[in-house]
Protein backbone atom coordinates (compact mmCIF):
# COMPACT_ATOMS: atom_id res chain seq x y z
CA UNK A 1 0.00 0.00 0.00
CA UNK A 2 1.37 3.54 -1.45
CA UNK A 3 1.56 6.48 1.11
CA UNK A 4 -1.80 8.01 -0.30
CA UNK A 5 -3.30 4.58 0.78
CA UNK A 6 -1.92 4.20 4.42
CA UNK A 7 -3.29 7.91 4.47
CA UNK A 8 -6.49 7.27 3.10
CA UNK A 9 -7.57 4.15 5.58
CA UNK A 10 -6.02 6.48 8.38
CA UNK A 11 -8.31 9.34 7.99
CA UNK A 12 -11.28 6.64 7.62
CA UNK A 13 -10.23 5.05 10.92
CA UNK A 14 -10.35 8.26 12.67
CA UNK A 15 -13.53 10.12 11.45
CA UNK A 16 -15.84 7.49 10.61
CA UNK A 17 -18.89 9.73 10.64
CA UNK A 18 -17.48 11.93 8.35
CA UNK A 19 -18.48 12.57 4.80
CA UNK A 20 -17.03 10.96 2.08
CA UNK A 21 -16.46 14.39 -0.27
CA UNK A 22 -14.85 16.26 2.68
CA UNK A 23 -12.05 13.76 3.57
CA UNK A 24 -11.65 13.37 -0.24
CA UNK A 25 -10.79 17.15 -0.06
CA UNK A 26 -8.62 16.92 2.94
CA UNK A 27 -6.95 14.07 1.61
CA UNK A 28 -6.31 15.53 -1.62
CA UNK A 29 -4.93 19.07 -0.25
CA UNK A 30 -2.35 17.26 1.40
CA UNK A 31 -0.83 15.46 -1.52
CA UNK A 32 -1.11 18.73 -3.84
CA UNK A 33 -0.74 18.93 -6.77
CA UNK A 34 -0.30 14.49 -7.05
CA UNK A 35 -3.79 13.75 -5.87
CA UNK A 36 -7.01 15.78 -7.88
CA UNK A 37 -10.11 15.50 -5.81
CA UNK A 38 -12.26 12.54 -7.78
CA UNK A 39 -8.78 10.36 -7.05
CA UNK A 40 -8.90 11.07 -3.71
CA UNK A 41 -12.92 10.55 -3.34
CA UNK A 42 -12.13 6.98 -5.04
CA UNK A 43 -9.38 6.23 -2.14
CA UNK A 44 -11.86 7.20 0.23
CA UNK A 45 -14.68 5.09 -0.70
CA UNK A 46 -12.45 2.26 -1.69
CA UNK A 47 -11.10 1.82 1.67
CA UNK A 48 -14.65 2.78 3.65
CA UNK A 49 -15.83 -0.49 1.65
CA UNK A 50 -13.11 -2.34 2.66
CA UNK A 51 -13.42 -1.48 6.26
CA UNK A 52 -17.13 -2.39 5.87
CA UNK A 53 -16.62 -5.58 5.12
CA UNK A 54 -14.36 -6.44 7.79
CA UNK A 55 -16.55 -4.78 9.99
CA UNK A 56 -19.23 -7.12 8.95
CA UNK A 57 -16.47 -9.76 9.07
CA UNK A 58 -15.70 -9.39 12.87
CA UNK A 59 -19.07 -9.19 13.70
CA UNK A 60 -20.39 -12.34 12.08
CA UNK A 61 -17.03 -14.03 13.30
CA UNK A 62 -17.91 -12.94 16.40
CA UNK A 63 -21.26 -14.13 16.66
CA UNK A 64 -20.17 -17.51 15.60
CA UNK A 65 -17.65 -17.94 18.64
CA UNK A 66 -20.46 -16.83 21.19
CA UNK A 67 -19.81 -18.94 23.98
CA UNK A 68 -23.32 -20.85 24.98
CA UNK A 69 -24.06 -23.44 27.66
CA UNK A 70 -23.87 -26.95 26.44
CA UNK A 71 -26.78 -29.32 25.93
CA UNK A 72 -27.52 -31.03 29.13
CA UNK A 73 -27.55 -35.19 29.11
CA UNK A 74 -29.96 -34.94 31.92
CA UNK A 75 -33.28 -37.20 31.58
CA UNK A 76 -37.01 -36.48 33.16
CA UNK A 77 -37.43 -38.68 36.32
CA UNK A 78 -40.80 -38.02 36.76
CA UNK A 79 -42.77 -40.51 39.56
CA UNK A 80 -44.84 -43.55 38.01
CA UNK A 81 -48.80 -42.85 39.04
CA UNK A 82 -50.64 -46.10 40.25
CA UNK A 83 -54.24 -45.03 39.98
CA UNK A 84 -56.30 -48.31 40.88
CA UNK A 85 -57.45 -48.36 44.15
CA UNK A 86 -57.07 -52.12 45.41
CA UNK A 87 -53.07 -53.02 44.95
CA UNK A 88 -51.34 -55.68 46.00
CA UNK A 89 -47.84 -54.90 46.69
CA UNK A 90 -44.75 -57.98 46.80
CA UNK A 91 -40.90 -58.06 46.42
CA UNK A 92 -38.25 -60.14 46.98
CA UNK A 93 -39.35 -63.32 45.33
CA UNK A 94 -36.00 -63.96 44.19
CA UNK A 95 -36.94 -66.33 41.42
CA UNK A 96 -35.53 -69.41 41.31
CA UNK A 97 -35.11 -69.32 44.88
CA UNK A 98 -38.14 -68.47 45.75
CA UNK A 99 -40.68 -69.78 48.44
CA UNK A 100 -43.77 -71.25 47.13
CA UNK A 101 -45.78 -71.95 49.96
CA UNK A 102 -45.30 -68.22 51.12
CA UNK A 103 -46.20 -67.47 47.16
CA UNK A 104 -49.34 -69.12 47.36
CA UNK A 105 -50.73 -67.68 50.63
CA UNK A 106 -49.97 -64.59 49.65
CA UNK A 107 -51.87 -65.30 45.92
CA UNK A 108 -54.49 -66.60 47.20
CA UNK A 109 -55.02 -63.33 50.07
CA UNK A 110 -54.60 -61.16 47.19
CA UNK A 111 -57.54 -62.63 45.24
CA UNK A 112 -59.72 -62.55 48.19
CA UNK A 113 -59.07 -58.94 48.34
CA UNK A 114 -59.99 -58.47 45.04
CA UNK A 115 -57.26 -56.24 44.09
CA UNK A 116 -57.13 -54.33 40.71
CA UNK A 117 -53.37 -53.53 40.32
CA UNK A 118 -50.18 -55.98 41.24
CA UNK A 119 -46.85 -54.30 42.08
CA UNK A 120 -44.06 -56.39 41.68
CA UNK A 121 -41.88 -54.15 43.81
CA UNK A 122 -38.18 -55.19 42.68
CA UNK A 123 -35.73 -58.30 42.92
CA UNK A 124 -38.57 -60.62 41.46
CA UNK A 125 -36.09 -62.27 40.32
CA UNK A 126 -32.29 -63.19 41.63
CA UNK A 127 -29.75 -62.88 38.94
CA UNK A 128 -27.96 -65.37 40.38
CA UNK A 129 -25.75 -66.34 37.85
CA UNK A 130 -24.20 -63.14 37.01
CA UNK A 131 -24.08 -61.59 40.27
CA UNK A 132 -20.41 -59.59 41.12
CA UNK A 133 -20.77 -61.77 44.18
CA UNK A 134 -18.76 -64.80 45.05
CA UNK A 135 -21.07 -67.56 43.70
CA UNK A 136 -21.08 -71.18 43.58
CA UNK A 137 -20.01 -72.11 40.12
CA UNK A 138 -22.69 -75.39 40.31
CA UNK A 139 -25.74 -73.43 40.64
CA UNK A 140 -24.65 -71.32 37.68
CA UNK A 141 -27.11 -72.07 35.18
CA UNK A 142 -28.63 -68.76 33.47
CA UNK A 143 -30.86 -70.17 31.15
CA UNK A 144 -33.05 -72.45 33.91
CA UNK A 145 -33.21 -69.00 36.10
CA UNK A 146 -34.58 -67.37 33.21
CA UNK A 147 -37.21 -69.69 32.29
CA UNK A 148 -38.29 -69.80 35.87
CA UNK A 149 -38.66 -65.76 35.81
CA UNK A 150 -40.35 -65.95 32.56
CA UNK A 151 -42.91 -69.42 33.96
CA UNK A 152 -43.62 -67.65 37.51
CA UNK A 153 -44.94 -64.06 35.61
CA UNK A 154 -46.59 -66.62 33.39
CA UNK A 155 -48.13 -67.48 36.61
CA UNK A 156 -49.11 -64.58 38.46
CA UNK A 157 -50.73 -63.21 35.01
CA UNK A 158 -52.94 -66.33 35.13
CA UNK A 159 -53.97 -65.48 38.65
CA UNK A 160 -55.02 -61.92 38.10
CA UNK A 161 -56.19 -62.05 34.56
CA UNK A 162 -57.97 -58.94 34.76
CA UNK A 163 -55.30 -56.91 37.23
CA UNK A 164 -53.06 -54.13 36.17
CA UNK A 165 -49.50 -55.86 36.19
CA UNK A 166 -46.38 -53.34 37.08
CA UNK A 167 -42.71 -54.84 37.08
CA UNK A 168 -40.51 -52.49 39.12
CA UNK A 169 -36.64 -52.61 39.09
CA UNK A 170 -34.95 -53.67 42.28
CA UNK A 171 -31.25 -54.26 42.71
CA UNK A 172 -31.13 -57.49 41.55
CA UNK A 173 -32.84 -56.27 38.02
CA UNK A 174 -30.08 -54.07 38.15
CA UNK A 175 -27.24 -56.93 38.08
CA UNK A 176 -28.49 -57.76 33.84
CA UNK A 177 -27.97 -54.34 32.53
CA UNK A 178 -24.79 -53.91 34.50
CA UNK A 179 -23.78 -57.25 33.06
CA UNK A 180 -24.01 -56.01 29.33
CA UNK A 181 -22.53 -53.00 30.19
CA UNK A 182 -19.36 -54.56 31.39
CA UNK A 183 -19.12 -57.82 29.43
CA UNK A 184 -20.94 -56.59 25.92
CA UNK A 185 -21.16 -52.81 25.68
CA UNK A 186 -21.36 -52.68 22.06
CA UNK A 187 -24.98 -54.71 21.98
CA UNK A 188 -26.39 -52.73 25.27
CA UNK A 189 -28.86 -50.98 23.10
CA UNK A 190 -29.99 -53.75 21.17
CA UNK A 191 -33.64 -53.91 21.82
CA UNK A 192 -33.57 -58.51 22.07
CA UNK A 193 -31.48 -57.88 25.07
CA UNK A 194 -33.05 -55.19 26.85
CA UNK A 195 -35.13 -56.82 30.29
CA UNK A 196 -38.91 -56.76 29.45
CA UNK A 197 -37.96 -58.54 26.08
CA UNK A 198 -35.71 -61.39 28.00
CA UNK A 199 -38.45 -61.33 30.03
CA UNK A 200 -41.63 -61.16 27.72
CA UNK A 201 -43.32 -58.51 29.89
CA UNK A 202 -45.10 -56.97 26.55
CA UNK A 203 -46.57 -60.46 25.76
CA UNK A 204 -47.95 -60.85 28.86
CA UNK A 205 -48.71 -57.13 29.13
CA UNK A 206 -47.19 -56.37 32.05
CA UNK A 207 -45.75 -52.72 32.59
CA UNK A 208 -42.08 -51.94 33.76
CA UNK A 209 -40.68 -49.61 35.71
CA UNK A 210 -36.78 -48.62 36.02
CA UNK A 211 -34.20 -45.91 36.42
CA UNK A 212 -35.03 -46.32 40.46
CA UNK A 213 -38.24 -44.05 39.63
CA UNK A 214 -40.71 -43.70 42.80
CA UNK A 215 -44.11 -44.89 42.25
CA UNK A 216 -46.91 -43.10 43.49
CA UNK A 217 -50.14 -44.90 45.25
CA UNK A 218 -52.02 -41.92 46.12
CA UNK A 219 -50.17 -39.90 48.78
CA UNK A 220 -48.02 -42.93 49.40
CA UNK A 221 -44.48 -43.03 47.38
CA UNK A 222 -43.26 -46.59 47.05
CA UNK A 223 -39.68 -47.91 46.57
CA UNK A 224 -37.83 -51.40 46.57
CA UNK A 225 -35.38 -49.70 49.10
CA UNK A 226 -32.29 -49.78 47.31
CA UNK A 227 -32.36 -46.47 46.04
CA UNK A 228 -32.47 -45.23 49.82
CA UNK A 229 -28.59 -44.91 50.83
CA UNK A 230 -27.33 -46.11 53.75
CA UNK A 231 -29.74 -49.62 54.25
CA UNK A 232 -32.65 -50.33 56.77
CA UNK A 233 -31.11 -50.31 59.84
CA UNK A 234 -33.32 -52.07 62.86
CA UNK A 235 -36.43 -50.41 61.21
CA UNK A 236 -36.41 -50.25 57.97
CA UNK A 237 -39.93 -48.27 57.68
CA UNK A 238 -38.54 -45.33 60.11
CA UNK A 239 -35.21 -45.59 58.72
CA UNK A 240 -36.63 -44.84 55.26
CA UNK A 241 -39.12 -42.43 56.21
CA UNK A 242 -36.40 -40.33 58.29
CA UNK A 243 -34.11 -40.65 54.78
CA UNK A 244 -37.15 -39.87 52.94
CA UNK A 245 -38.86 -37.24 54.65
CA UNK A 246 -42.27 -39.00 53.45
CA UNK A 247 -44.67 -41.70 54.02
CA UNK A 248 -43.62 -44.41 51.98
CA UNK A 249 -43.39 -47.98 51.81
CA UNK A 250 -40.42 -50.12 50.70
CA UNK A 251 -38.88 -53.49 50.56
CA UNK A 252 -35.44 -54.57 50.10
CA UNK A 253 -35.13 -55.49 53.61
CA UNK A 254 -36.91 -58.46 53.71
CA UNK A 255 -38.78 -57.51 56.99
CA UNK A 256 -42.20 -56.66 57.97
CA UNK A 257 -42.30 -53.38 59.75
CA UNK A 258 -44.23 -50.17 60.58
CA UNK A 259 -43.42 -46.40 61.94
CA UNK A 260 -45.75 -43.80 62.88
CA UNK A 261 -44.55 -39.75 62.87
CA UNK A 262 -46.81 -37.48 64.20
CA UNK A 263 -46.01 -33.82 63.67
CA UNK A 264 -46.97 -30.44 66.47
CA UNK A 265 -50.54 -30.37 64.21
CA UNK A 266 -51.31 -33.89 65.14
CA UNK A 267 -50.70 -35.55 61.49
CA UNK A 268 -49.60 -38.60 61.44
CA UNK A 269 -47.41 -39.68 58.60
CA UNK A 270 -46.79 -43.55 58.44
CA UNK A 271 -44.13 -46.01 56.42
CA UNK A 272 -43.98 -49.37 56.40
CA UNK A 273 -41.61 -52.14 54.85
CA UNK A 274 -42.68 -55.31 53.36
CA UNK A 275 -41.22 -58.94 53.86
CA UNK A 276 -40.20 -61.24 50.95
CA UNK A 277 -40.99 -64.09 49.59
CA UNK A 278 -37.45 -65.76 48.84
CA UNK A 279 -36.14 -68.56 50.74
CA UNK A 280 -35.39 -67.46 54.09
CA UNK A 281 -31.88 -68.72 54.74
CA UNK A 282 -29.67 -68.48 51.38
CA UNK A 283 -26.46 -70.02 50.88
CA UNK A 284 -24.99 -65.81 51.33
CA UNK A 285 -27.00 -65.05 54.37
CA UNK A 286 -28.17 -68.11 56.90
CA UNK A 287 -28.45 -66.31 59.81
CA UNK A 288 -31.11 -63.27 59.48
CA UNK A 289 -34.18 -61.60 60.89
CA UNK A 290 -36.11 -61.68 57.26
CA UNK A 291 -40.02 -62.99 57.48
CA UNK A 292 -42.44 -63.64 54.36
CA UNK A 293 -45.08 -60.90 53.87
CA UNK A 294 -46.81 -58.43 51.47
CA UNK A 295 -48.74 -55.48 51.69
CA UNK A 296 -52.68 -54.53 50.12
CA UNK A 297 -53.02 -50.92 49.93
CA UNK A 298 -56.32 -48.70 49.29
CA UNK A 299 -56.73 -45.57 47.86
CA UNK A 300 -59.05 -43.12 48.00
CA UNK A 301 -59.42 -40.12 45.00
CA UNK A 302 -58.19 -37.33 47.18
CA UNK A 303 -55.00 -39.55 47.60
CA UNK A 304 -55.64 -41.22 50.82
CA UNK A 305 -54.22 -44.37 51.27
CA UNK A 306 -54.98 -47.37 53.76
CA UNK A 307 -51.76 -50.22 54.24
CA UNK A 308 -52.39 -53.33 55.43
CA UNK A 309 -48.88 -55.11 56.15
CA UNK A 310 -49.11 -59.08 56.19
CA UNK A 311 -46.46 -60.97 57.72
CA UNK A 312 -46.62 -64.68 56.79
CA UNK A 313 -46.78 -66.64 60.04
CA UNK A 314 -47.46 -70.31 60.57
CA UNK A 315 -48.86 -70.95 57.19
CA UNK A 316 -51.52 -67.56 57.32
CA UNK A 317 -51.48 -64.10 56.54
CA UNK A 318 -51.25 -62.35 59.46
CA UNK A 319 -52.20 -58.09 59.61
CA UNK A 320 -49.39 -56.11 61.28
Amino acid sequence: MDAIGKRALELCKQFRKTPTRTLAKRLADEFKPTLSIERARSRIRYHRGQLGKLHKQKATVKKQQAPEMPRSLASSWEPFVLRESRIGVISDLHVPWHDQVSIAITVEKLQKSKIDCLLLNGDYGDWYSISRWLKDPRKRDLKAELTAQQEGLEYLRQKFKKARIVYKNGNHEDRWEHYIWNHAPEISEFENVQLPVVLKLEDLGIEHVKNERPIMAGDLSIFHGHEIPGGGGQNPAKSSFAKLGTQCLVGHSHRTSAHIDQNWQKQRRLSYSTGCLCDLSPQYARINKWNHGFALVETASKGQFEVTNFAIHNGKAVKQ
